[in-house]
């Protein structure tokens, strides 16, 4: 046996696996009572506020210097908005992923969601307690929405063994993913701040979670610095 000293090693991610950077996507507009957001296929899609517009420059700036083999958004344009500044300084053309958008919330879309949330919903008091969207009237199954989130990053891990790829994605998505390679409580890691980058590692059914909620490119309050 060597008596050579030995350090702590850093992880290292398995040669064949992928290595998935989540983003969420900038500060979208102010939900304003009395009017309701664009929507995309039953989704509220508004653009991104200016503060988001902040935060995506900030994003594009902490990674261009990384190296990003793919980016991928999804089907609101909050998200392509976000990677915009990326994609640009990289000449990278996003790729849409439609199993990452964000979890549907029936009869809340629209922005109805955060004044309902605001205002202590009972129902949404309800939501946080059972940790499950669907308790909200006509809102994806919980279930579904795991399910076809974990089908996204298992697509994606597949179509990119041993690289890294930018996924500009959702608050609920990034809890999920998240919560599914800690195999944690459904809404331990809910609430990623607009802009954060999250981090997992796939190989094949084992992920590792890198990091949650990482904002040291961001000012503590956006439009401040």
């Amino acid at each position: 046996m060597s008596t050579r000293p030995l350090r702590q090693p850093r992880f290292i991610a398995p040669p064949n696996a992928a290595d998935i950077l989540l983003i969420r996507h900038g500060e979208s507009a102010a939900a304003v009572p009395g009017l309701r957001f664009d929507l995309m296929d039953g989704q509220g899609d508004p653009p991104l506020a200016p503060e988001g517009q902040e935060q995506a420059e900030r994003v594009g700036a902490r990674l261009r210097e990384e190296k990003i083999d793919a980016i991928y958004v999804t089907t609101l344009r909050r998200t392509a908005q976000t990677a915009a500044p990326l994609a640009a300084a990289l000449g990278i053309e996003p790729v849409v992923e439609p199993d990452l958008r964000e979890v549907h919330l029936g009869e809340w879309e629209g922005g109805l969601f955060r004044q309902k949330v605001a205002a202590g919903d009972p129902v949404a008091l309800r939501m946080r307690a059972e940790q499950r969207w669907d308790v909200i009237p006509g809102a994806e199954p919980a279930e579904a929405f795991e399910r076809r989130v974990r089908a996204g990053i298992e697509r994606l891990a597949a179509a990119h063994p041993g690289q890294r790829v930018a996924v500009f994605t959702h608050g609920g998505v990034i809890g999920a993913v998240i919560a599914a390679a800690a195999k944690s409580a459904a809404f331990a890691f809910v609430g990623a701040d607009n802009g954060s980058i999250s981090q997992v590692v796939v190989d094949g059914s084992t992920w590792y979670t890198r990091r949650f909620n990482d904002t040291a490119h961001l000012p503590d309050e956006p439009g401040l610095a």
